[in-house]
């Protein structure tokens, strides 16, 4: 069977900072049409951190949407600039949120956040060789945070107390367990 929606007409009926949203009205296979509202994204970058003694780094911060604080590893959007490189907002954002460098950059994965209204692209890299950096960048304007390093089985305690509740933080903390601890 052949899955494949033909895009008949879009509308952007928001544009943001962030995000665009556009309206579209798509011929189904059937033949029948239907309406699909789309979040666009730039994309993203996350980065699992493992310090020198077995530590992940987290970032804690609020997080409106869910409307409660959430931890998180280092993550950003890709700004579009970067989009030919997302290395380079894993980078920055590594910088800017934990005020570490990497020696090494691994991707780990490439996957999208939510593929059933939005195009956002993630991508995770493992960073390894970390040191402080000797500038550091500005953060966000709007952003606040505080920097936590908690061993493995604190990360999967707090996985099961909902404070780390978003897919990203919780496929670094699955690599780290399997992947990294494995070997």
């Amino acid at each position: 069977m052949n899955f494949e929606e033909k895009l008949l007409d879009s509308k952007r009926i928001y544009t943001g900072k962030i995000i665009n949203v556009e309206e579209e009205t798509v011929q189904l296979p059937d033949g029948k049409n239907a309406k699909r509202e789309i979040v666009r994204h730039h994309g993203a970058v996350a980065l699992l951190c493992i310090t020198a003694d077995d530590k992940m780094i987290f970032v804690k911060q609020w997080r409106e949407p869910l409307r409660k604080t959430t931890l998180e590893v280092p993550a950003g959007k890709i700004e579009p600039a970067e989009e030919q490189s997302p290395e380079e907002t894993a980078k920055r954002e590594l910088n800017e949120e934990v005020r570490l460098r990497a020696e090494r950059l691994e991707q780990i994965a490439v996957f999208y956040t939510s593929p059933g209204f939005a195009d956002e692209k993630m991508f995770l890299y493992h960073a390894q060789g970390l040191s402080p950096v000797a500038q550091a960048l500005p953060q966000d304007d709007d952003e606040f945070l505080n920097v936590y390093e908690l061993t493995l089985a604190e990360a999967q305690e707090q996985i099961k107390a909902g404070l780390i509740c978003d897919s990203k933080t919780i496929m670094a903390v699955w690599y780290w367990m399997l992947k990294l601890r494995s070997v």
